[in-house]
């Protein structure tokens, strides 16, 4: 895919200028090829010269690195090495990668954005992508403004529809309690207290599933005759507790989860008798901190039910192994196999949303939905 000098030109005059405030000053650094072989050399041959840039907000997260896996291997098999980026979870850093991609000689950008809270970076990208008639792919962390989609029309957006994880983690709590609200109730006050762990302030997923996870529980609660869930904190503002660097990690929630122990237990009457996580990294964070006092220990301790998103296959062991209780299956290889459908498209030189027939696409937008599911380790 060869362009035009003067596209070119405008090409790096567009990233140069979004770029020049990033407050970045080594980009290159965080960026890693990937290696390997692919299984068809004609295919290869056919595919060399197909430069293909992922740009990840950040390798730690375990759900992106299964997508990057499932990722690099797919794309493998279509004979094209893709160049990977690791923003670390910041955007200046992605901004200033997505500019040395471009200057480069990038011909497809495949972008999880890491600001979500704004559309204005991902606008940036998308101005940049199409001054140099280069078509870009977000994924996973929506761009909630459609606008900047469809401002070119070699854009494209593959990922969930974020209520859903949060209905269906609702509705497993909430049959799950009621399936064993005694046991859960610890000290048989006859409300369930919890504790959320929300990963992102403004990241769309992580408001669906705060706000859904918790009403929909409610729901189930109420029309059984049982009270609403309770927050442990009944004088704090927010009913949840965030990541403050905004990465859903494992080690915010084991932090929280350890310091909130030392005032709310079993001893003080006043156990946290459930945890919500708006991921699965946080959940197995939390339940590290329940181990190291007794709880979620399997077969014969105290089990607290903790609940994730993305039943990755760390909390897929926990699960079967009894010491968490369920998650909502996000699809990392789906996610990875629909976004690939779009660059088999550039790479056939056809419209980035050709052959799309078979997924679910918003009406208005090219937006893409890989759907979830419930699991609680019955089935695989």
């Amino acid at each position: 895919m060869k362009k035009k000098l003067a596209l070119l030109l405008s090409a790096i005059m567009a990233v140069g200028m979004f770029a020049a405030c990033s407050g970045s000053s080594n980009s290159q650094s965080t960026a890693s090829t990937a290696t390997g072989s692919t299984s068809n050399s004609a295919t290869a041959q056919n595919t060399s010269d197909l430069q293909v840039d992922v740009f990840y907000y950040d390798f730690s997260d375990v759900y992106i690195s299964t997508v990057r896996t499932a990722m690099d291997e797919q794309l493998k098999e279509m004979g094209i090495e893709p160049k990977n980026w690791d923003a670390g979870g910041s955007q200046p850093t992605q901004t200033d990668q997505v500019k040395t991609a471009i200057t480069a000689g990038s011909d497809l950008l495949i972008v999880n954005i890491v600001e979500t809270s704004t559309s204005d970076p991902a606008k940036d990208i998308v101005d940049a992508a199409k001054a140099a008639d280069i078509p870009v792919i977000f994924f996973n962390r929506e761009v909630a403004d459609n606008d900047v989609i469809n401002s070119y029309e070699k854009c494209a957006f593959v990922g969930t529809n974020a209520p859903d994880a949060g209905h269906m983690q609702g509705e497993m709590i909430g049959e799950y309690l009621l399936a064993n609200y005694d046991t859960v109730d610890l000290n048989g006050d006859g409300t369930i207290s919890y504790v959320l762990f929300k990963g992102q302030e403004g990241n769309a997923e992580a408001e669906a599933r705060t706000q859904y996870s918790v009403e929909d529980a409610n729901a189930l609660l109420t029309e059984a005759g049982k009270p609403e869930l309770a927050y442990y904190d009944s004088k704090a503002s927010t009913k949840y507790l965030v990541d403050a660097a905004g990465k859903w990690s494992a080690q915010a929630a084991n932090d929280y989860m350890v310091t909130l122990l030392g005032n709310y237990n079993k001893d003080n009457n006043n156990m946290v008798e459930l945890i919500i996580c708006n991921n699965d990294g946080m959940a197995e964070g939390a339940i590290a901190a329940l181990q190291n006092v007794g709880y979620n220990n399997g077969e014969g301790t105290t089990i607290i039910p903790v609940f994730g998103v993305d039943a990755t296959d760390s909390a897929k062991a926990l699960i079967k192994a009894g010491n968490m209780t369920g998650s909502i299956k996000q699809d990392a290889v789906g996610m990875a196999s629909t976004i690939n459908t779009l660059v088999k498209n550039v790479q056939d030189g056809a419209e980035l949303m050709a052959n799309t027939d078979q997924f679910t696409v918003d009406d208005d937008v090219a937006k893409i939905r890989v759907p979830y599911q419930m699991y609680d380790g019955t089935s695989d």
